[in-house]
């Protein structure tokens, strides 16, 4: 009887050993499986399957190293293929797994994978806080790959930030470290992160152009034809696009469009839609482009993949009102302002995360450095307290005393410097949004003014209406040019005299009769000098686009802006039209020519008009210097 016990313990021992063995072949075998085919469209549907599997797998064998792997598989599957939102869930057990068995570098891998899922949800301010929790936990191993990933990955993100030049930055350091490693799949994610912000850096179309193509040029000696490589061909398109090189753009955003198609990746018919519809607004096929942008934002509602949904409410609000259709424009201009503005906000909490971030680190370090030496000098004190007699030991006390006081006030004055430099950069930040929400509102007032106006029948009323849409568009211009630059304090009046032109233009449909030349060196004002200057320049351009080329006649019109001293100002529009005569006198209101003049004693001003071979008005005002 023992015997037979016997044998059945080994037979059923041997069984056990043979089946679990199976399974570890089994598991080995899919995860295998899910490596390979991971990026292909095709085999979504087994990816599902197959990723649970191994999970199952996993559990059954206690393994949880493979079952975070399978739930990152899972995670990736739902991300790229099915829903958005659960893609969240496995990431985030993966990376508890991780953090339980103190796996930095899967744990940092998994960090990521988690930026990437953010920066589709345009979730930027955890996007950031994930790519540094993985650069900390790489630099912590030394790991040359993951640091160089991190690198590239902010430079993405400030991307998103329009830090262009900083972004440009550090995807050089990710290329030099991805070049020297031989990292050529990284490498080719690099050169496009970086020609994103090199084709918005004073527009550098050639150089963006040579970046996506070396990326490009990667892939294909990668055999890569799936999403990587339609990241990079889309990006081209849209060099080519800002190139003019249409027809160009078309082909990769076609191509882009049909290879969605034929892998059933629906999310990805995204940015080729809205990017064809922006073309064609950028060549004024507005009807065409119309179907394109609406097809863009129905496909983002979708998939919930917001990142370009204020981009696309903003096409087509343009679309709907060059088609005069201003109730839908107004509509879709709303959508737009409210979209950007939580789009804005993310990235104020963004900067706010990193500003943080910087300065925990800082006052770690801080602390550190603080401690070893206290130590270094504890030792030193101990030493020369067993040499030195009872009167040296007092009198070495006594110096470091005063020492650890000073250092003690010198770290405390560190510590405000760097609050106030953080509350100076978030005001910084802050005055431009105001300057930005400012703008927006004008813009909504003038939206307004011309959905009032094109249900006016009176033409009177109606010249008044259009002049007090331009007046408030000339304003709106002021602010949206403090908050694009560099300088919060002063403008760029040749821009600004450029801008407004162009505008005026637009309204009253002149761009091919009447060519309006900015003839001046770049000069800054403040604020309060650039507004008063504005309007009145807006005045007599609406005057001379209205009374100096009637009939249709060809003309134009030079503005020209100088500083003679610190406080003199000289301001003149000269145009060579018909001058002024009793017919052509303006037959307004006459509140035009009450606002010049108002502005013009605002500002200290004298004006003085000349009617040979058309009009030319002078201003000489008496100001102070831009800020």
């Amino acid at each position: 009887m023992t015997k037979i016990l016997a044998i059945l313990l080994v037979l059923f021992s041997t069984y056990f050993l043979y089946a679990q063995n199976s399974q570890e072949i089994q598991l080995e075998s899919s995860l295998d499986w899910l490596d390979k085919h991971i990026s292909i469209p095709k085999d979504s549907s087994n990816l599902f399957t197959k990723a649970h599997e191994t999970i199952q797998l996993s559990k059954a064998l206690d393994n949880s190293t493979s079952l975070a792997q399978s739930y990152r598989y899972l995670a990736e599957y739902h991300k790229e293929y099915a829903s958005l939102d659960s893609a969240l869930y496995y990431y985030n057990s993966a990376k508890d797994i991780y953090q339980k068995a103190s796996n930095n570098i899967l744990l940092a891998d998994t960090y990521i994978d988690l930026k990437a899922y953010y920066t589709v949800k345009a979730d930027y301010n955890k996007a950031k806080a994930s790519v540094y929790k993985a650069l900390e936990l790489y630099e912590s191993n030394a790991h040359k790959k993951g640091i160089a990933n991190c690198y590239a990955n902010i430079g993405d993100l400030l991307y998103y930030e329009n830090n262009y030049n900083e972004a440009i930055v550090y995807c050089n350091k990710a290329i030099a470290i991805q070049k020297d490693i031989g990292d050529k799949v990284s490498l080719a994610q690099s050169y496009r992160f970086k020609s994103n912000s090199q084709l918005f850096t004073g527009f550098d179309l050639d150089s963006a152009l040579v970046s996506i193509n070396a990326s490009i040029s990667l892939y294909e000696d990668l055999n890569e034809v799936g999403i990587p490589m339609m990241a990079s061909i889309n990006w081209r398109g849209n060099i080519y696009k800002y190139m003019e090189r249409y027809d160009e753009a078309i082909d990769d955003y076609q191509a882009n469009f049909d290879n969605s198609k034929a892998m059933g990746l629906e999310r990805y018919l995204i940015p080729s839609l809205g990017n064809i519809g922006h073309v064609y607004i950028m060549q004024g096929r507005y009807k065409e482009a119309l179907p394109y942008n609406l097809q863009a934002v129905e496909l983002i509602k979708k998939t919930g993949r917001t990142r370009n949904l204020w981009e696309n409410y903003m096409h087509i609000s343009e679309i709907y009102e060059t088609l005069g259709d201003l109730k839908n424009a107004l509509y879709y201009h709303q959508l737009y302002a409210s979209e950007q503005e939580l789009f804005k906000d993310n990235i104020i909490l963004s900067l706010e995360r990193e500003s943080q971030s910087k300065y925990e680190i800082g006052q770690k370090n801080a602390t550190i450095l603080f401690q070893d030496e206290k130590i270094n000098q504890q030792k030193r004190t101990k030493i020369l307290y067993l040499i030195l007699t009872g009167l040296l030991a007092l009198i070495l006390f006594g110096l470091l005393y005063n020492y650890q006081k000073r250092k003690k006030r010198n770290q405390q004055l560190l510590i405000l410097n760097q609050e106030l430099d953080q509350k100076n950069k978030q005001n910084e930040l802050l005055l431009k949004e105001i300057h930005h929400r400012v703008k927006n509102n004008l813009e909504l007032v003038k939206s307004l003014i011309a959905l009032q106006s094109a249900q006016l029948e009176d033409s009177v009323t109606k010249d008044a209406m259009i002049a007090s849409q331009n007046r408030v568009q000339s304003m709106g211009i002021i602010h949206q040019k403090l908050y694009q630059g560099e300088n919060l304090g002063s403008i760029d009046m040749k821009d600004y005299f450029i801008n407004l032109g162009d505008g005026i233009l637009d309204t009253f449909d002149a761009e091919n009769k009447v060519n309006i030349e900015c003839a001046m060196d770049q000069l800054e004002l403040d604020v309060d000098t650039a507004i008063p200057i504005g309007l009145i320049v807006n005045e007599l351009l609406t005057n001379a686009l209205k009374y100096a080329f009637p009939n249709d006649r060809n003309g134009n019109i030079k503005i020209s802006m100088s500083r003679a001293s610190s406080e003199i100002l000289t301001l003149k529009v000269v145009d060579n039209g018909i001058g002024k005569t009793t017919e052509t006198a303006p037959k307004g209101t006459g509140f035009g020519s009450q606002l010049v003049q108002l502005l013009t004693q605002q500002l200290n001003g004298k004006m003085k008009e000349k009617h040979d071979d058309g009009t030319a008005i002078t201003f000489e005002f008496k100001i102070k210097s831009a800020a």
